[in-house]
């Protein structure tokens, strides 16, 4: 049976893999198929599939910071993530947004790194940014890793833990894209988008299940259920949702190098659902390393 992860990062955004670093440690990992998915961008795409092994498929993806409604009464929206697979990177309106979203999380790192500088915090811009490549995605990680460098913290966990949660007073919120947008875009784009990890409850506000099911109607494809973060019957839960409303179940390991320790493979995606995935996606089509082809 294939092995297929369908979420990874690479240096793009916040991995620390690069991306023909990442789809060398997909081939190592024996996988089968893997996504590149970096937050808000598609600067990796071209690189990871230039690098493509033999053996390996590679769905070209990226994910999508969004707010959307918890679908509490009263309850402001809160930050999801939404991954879109296979879509148009040339499409006008993802294209301007993905501008629109890099361009603020270079603003809030820069506040960021400001309001530590100004606390004493051995941290500046340039060395920041010193590991960004052109058309990345900027993030609290790229800080995180920082810290660490200058011996702040030992790790970004810790960094995380005790300086760049979201309510240290260093913290700069974003100003995402409705996810109602998202979904739009990413299905005009001819992709399918798919609600990353809704309900990973330790990351802090999670969406009712409500809010899925009102997101089906924008066009929405399919639900993150497999996912490190997910509690067993959280992900019973959502096979439920997916089992009734004809969405499809992914399965990803979150995979983002030494930033995070949860392998590629840690989950996995059904072939039979990766196939119906790719039979609906009509923007890019999936590379195929070795081949010289696409399918």
């Amino acid at each position: 049976m294939s092995v297929i992860d369908l979420h990874a990062h690479s240096t793009a955004s916040d991995g620390t893999d690069s991306p023909a670093g990442l789809v060398g440690a997909a081939g190592a990992a024996g996988l089968d198929v893997v996504a590149i998915t970096d937050h808000d961008t598609t600067a990796g795409w071209a690189e990871a599939g230039a690098a493509l092994p033999a053996g390996l498929a590679l769905v070209r993806g990226a994910e999508f910071s969004c707010l959307s409604p918890t679908g509490r009464t009263g309850e402001p929206r809160c930050s999801v993530h939404l991954l879109g697979y296979l879509f148009d990177p040339e499409h006008a309106a993802i294209v301007a947004e993905q501008e629109r979203l890099r361009s603020e999380r270079v603003q809030r790192l820069e506040t960021m790194i400001g309001r530590m500088a100004a606390d004493g915090y051995p941290v500046d811009v340039d060395t920041v940014f010193a590991h960004l490549p052109e058309g990345g995605s900027a993030g609290r990680p790229h800080l995180a890793r920082a810290l660490v460098a200058a011996g702040v913290v030992g790790s970004v966990d810790e960094a995380f833990a005790e300086l760049l949660h979201n309510d240290s007073p260093y913290y700069v919120p974003r100003a995402d894209t409705r996810v109602e947008t998202a979904v739009e875009m990413i299905v005009a784009a001819g992709g399918v988008a798919v609600f990353a990890h809704p309900l990973a409850r330790r990351r802090g506000v999670v969406v009712e299940p409500s809010v899925l099911v009102d997101l089906v109607g924008w066009g929405l494809g399919g639900i993150e259920v497999d996912h490190p973060n997910h509690a067993p019957a959280d992900r019973e839960l959502l096979r439920g949702i997916t089992a009734e409303h004809g969405l499809l179940a992914t399965g990803s390991s979150d995979y983002h190098g030494t930033n995070k320790t949860t392998p590629l493979a840690e989950e996995t995606t059904d072939p039979e659902v990766y196939a119906a995935l790719t039979e609906r996606a009509t923007g890019v089509p999936v590379l195929h390393g070795g081949s010289g082809g696409t399918a």
